[in-house]
């Protein structure tokens, strides 16, 4: 169970991490296009695609596992009404595929993820957008890839460090909001000591990046990435 980069030979650790993020931009427009049942499972298996071509499986999905009550409640809260009729299953079945097309896109995040180095996600930003700004992005995609473990982690010993205090017992809400506020504080926590790292080092805006290059399957790569744009664009 993984919710970071893996080293591995797979055919998506070749690949450049530019054509990868165009695969994925494909993806989601796709996604967003193609609605129908049909659509969607066309998509499943790109998606399943993706993730096999990175050697993932089904232990990389559930370092995801925060969003899945998210997706799942989703079509009964739409689906419920006020009035009558008590539950509208035209608006429960359309929540019903906008979650699982959220499902598809994280299980293509977790092939990327675990196939990409987070140096080379920030050299593909910051060459691809010029300036100031693509330092900026790049900075903040290295941020976040190598903070979300932590935080997660985070939460995983205040959940831990509760029920070996018998928290357990108390009701759902309250362990929530005791997981909440340890999280909050710890996450808190970790930006001071970051902000002052990044003093202490003089954060450079133009750090010596990895050199990326494209091999022979990154044109089929961009070939496919191009070809999920057009085919959104074609179903709009």
């Amino acid at each position: 169970m993984t919710l970071g980069y893996v080293p591995g030979d797979s055919l998506a650790h070749r690949l450049d991490p530019r054509s990868k993020l165009l695969v994925q931009i494909g993806f989601a427009a796709a996604a967003y296009a193609h609605t129908t049942p049909r659509g969607l499972a066309a998509l499943t298996l790109l998606a399943a695609g993706c993730l096999w071509a990175a050697a993932g499986d089904l232990d990389d999905l559930w370092a995801y596992r925060f969003a899945l009550p998210v997706l799942l409640l989703a079509p009964l809260v739409a689906g419920a009404t006020l009035g009558e009729p008590r539950f509208r299953v035209d608006r429960a079945g359309a929540a019903a595929l906008a979650s699982y097309r959220v499902l598809l896109l994280l299980v293509v995040a977790a092939a990327y993820v675990r196939a990409t180095p987070v140096r080379d996600s920030r050299a593909a930003i910051q060459r691809t957008v010029p300036g100031r700004a693509g330092a900026f992005l790049g900075i903040g995609v290295g941020l976040v890839f190598r903070f979300l473990p932590l935080l997660r982690r985070d939460l995983l010993a205040a959940r831990e460090a509760i029920r070996a205090r018998g928290g357990g017992q108390l009701p759902v809400h309250e362990r929530m909001r005791l997981i909440a506020v340890a999280g909050t504080n710890r996450a808190f926590g970790r930006a001071d000591r970051l902000g002052t790292a990044l003093a202490a080092r003089c954060l450079a805006w133009n750090p010596t990046l990895p050199r990326l290059a494209f091999g022979p399957a990154d044109y089929l790569a961009l070939a496919f990435g191009v070809g999920l744009l057009a085919s959104a664009a074609a179903a709009v």
